[in-house]
């Protein structure tokens, strides 16, 4: 999605920018980074503050040795338009591409070697039919299976999302409604609601597993190609960001912790950071849900306690460096063992010899606090049933990375606790994917947070959206 080029810093305004407005914006995560980009190029003088070393949020890379790390895989899809233009903006599309058409390749453990390869693929073929071939062909469910499964699919696309009683019911109960197996919820449902939703179906809002469903399979043909970064995420949401931010004239500072965040009597907030009051016209909180919920003045929220209610859901990154090649493939997705998704990482991570795989983990309750000696006695065996090339080779490395609260929770009901951009106080917005974006927790959902944020600030400092900011579709 390109915007054209223009010279560095130029903020992209519709027209004069009157002087002396001020935002701060608190944190710096992809909400963040995307309100502080929207707010500099509308001309607003910006300053972020992120309490980390590094920019980024939970989307981040850190050094292991010659390795450079992403914390866990994140990918996005083509439906995911404003992430992709926030990688346009800093200048890394072609740095995480996507897909030339849908194609996961499924591994059944339980099926006999030479037998367990499936694929989800679409054809070049027109809503709902670009599924219609890989779903007739899917060996991982049985004939009546895959025919119920075109039924629900049909009947999901028919759901009204404004419909608030769907955030009330869970996908689970659902699809059995709706004559769908156990098998089928595992080889296909939740094969994908699980990376998606961070939840199982039986724990997730009807209205977001709709919603993911509806967009990334039943709304465009290309909706649901997947695409991932090629290097460090660091070298996208920190190096590349914090780049656009200076260009755009964003005072970022990282490492400073917000002590407090309150109205000046003024119409204006003040801002305290160690060693420094920052004053504002606007703030944009764009934090968890749990340090926004401290920092929000008193009568910012009808009910703010509802912050605290919104639940989280833990990721875990299990990381295996072998000796040799022993994936021929860039991901695939598993069913009949532990591991759900596994990744290449050899390339982005620096590796020079042998590979490094990536399980991603969804719903990791059970996993997430286990010893690593745990974790490698579970998932090493499993590894071998899955790849057969892996039962020669040496392990060079082995370790995971935990993100406890990774998501939240997109449990029946989250729907009412998540709070718009606007505040009751007036110059005070909130951010993060874990607010009203009708998204589940992805990067998605975070960049679209932070575009909203902005747009409701730059309304109260009357301020002209910036033209070249792209058309933020209503959320689904």
């Amino acid at each position: 999605m390109s915007h054209g080029t223009r010279s560095e810093g130029a903020p992209r305004t519709d027209g004069p920018v009157p002087p002396g407005r001020h935002a701060v914006v608190v944190g710096g995560g992809l909400a963040g980074t995307t309100a502080a980009l929207a707010l500099a190029d509308a001309g607003v003088r910006v300053t972020l503050l992120e309490g980390r070393p590094r920019l980024g949020g939970l989307a981040f890379s850190f050094r292991r040795g010659d390795l450079t790390v992403d914390n866990g895989q994140h990918v996005y899809l083509r439906c995911c338009t404003a992430y992709r233009w926030f990688l346009d903006r800093i200048g890394g599309a072609d740095l995480a591409p996507l897909q030339d058409r849908l194609d996961v390749p499924v591994v059944d453990a339980d099926r006999p070697e030479g037998r367990r390869l499936g694929r989800l693929r679409r054809d070049p073929l027109p809503v709902p039919l670009h599924l219609g071939r890989s779903l007739a062909t899917y060996p991982h469910l049985s004939l009546a299976d895959r025919a119920r499964v075109g039924r629900a699919a049909l009947a999901l696309k028919g759901l009204d999302l404004g419909d608030p009683a769907l955030d009330e019911q869970d996908f689970g109960s659902w699809l059995a409604a709706h004559g769908q197996s156990p098998r089928a919820v595992e080889a296909l449902w939740d094969l994908v609601g699980v990376a998606t939703l961070n939840a199982v179906a039986g724990d997730s809002s009807l209205a977001l597993a709709a919603m993911v469903f509806k967009t990334g399979l039943l709304s465009d043909s290309g909706a649901a190609d997947i695409g991932w970064a090629q290097v460090p995420l660091g070298d996208l949401h920190d190096r590349l960001a914090r780049k656009a931010l200076d260009s755009a004239g964003v005072r970022t500072e990282t490492r400073t912790r917000v002590t407090s965040v309150r109205s000046d009597g003024d119409g204006g907030w003040t801002v305290d950071i160690p060693g420094e009051t920052l004053r504002a016209d606007a703030v944009v909180l764009a934090v968890p849900q749990r340090e926004a919920y401290d920092l929000l003045p008193a009568g910012a929220l009808d009910d703010p306690d509802r912050l605290l209610g919104i639940g989280t859901a833990p990721i875990l990154n299990v990381h295996v460096v072998y000796d040799r090649t022993v994936l021929t493939r860039p991901f695939f997705a598993a069913l009949g063992t532990p591991v759900q998704w596994v990744f290449d990482r050899t390339h982005a991570s620096g590796l020079r010899h042998g590979q490094y795989l990536a399980l991603s983990q969804s719903v990791a309750h059970d996993d997430i606090d286990a010893p690593v000696a745990d974790l490698r006695a579970r998932y090493l065996p499993e590894l071998e049933r899955l790849l057969p090339r892996t039962r020669g080779a040496e392990i060079l490395d082995f370790f995971v990375t935990r993100e406890r609260t990774a998501t939240f929770a997109p449990a029946p009901g989250v729907g009412r606790l998540r709070p718009g951009a606007r505040t009751k106080a007036p110059g005070l917005y909130l951010a993060g994917a874990w607010t009203a974006t009708g998204w589940p927790a992805t990067m998605e959902s975070a960049v679209r947070s932070g575009v909203g944020a902005a747009d409701a600030a730059l309304g109260a400092l009357g301020r002209l959206r910036p033209r070249h900011l792209f058309a933020l579709e209503e959320a689904a």
